[in-house]
């Protein structure tokens, strides 16, 4: 992995993350929002967090991206 597939990757993870909340947010979408939520009582603690959807999708997306561009940098140098 060169330096620009890296960037090429972590940038569209960070885009395409950002971006599903950002629209879960907005709209107002469970599965696409974030949320933290921790309670501490006498019994115990809870700890509780947001879909992990958008996280997954930027990930996959990030495969993908990553993958196109080192194909097509491999193709270019042939």
């Amino acid at each position: 992995m060169t330096f620009k597939s890296l960037i090429v990757s972590l940038g569209t993870l960070i885009l395409s993350t950002g971006l599903f909340y950002l629209i879960g947010h907005i709209f107002s979408i469970e599965s696409l929002m974030f949320y933290y939520e921790f309670h501490f009582d006498g019994e115990g603690f809870f700890v509780s967090s947001g879909s992990m959807i958008p996280l997954v999708i930027g990930l996959l997306a990030s495969f993908i991206a990553e993958r196109q561009y080192v194909k097509k940098r491999s193709t270019k140098h042939e």
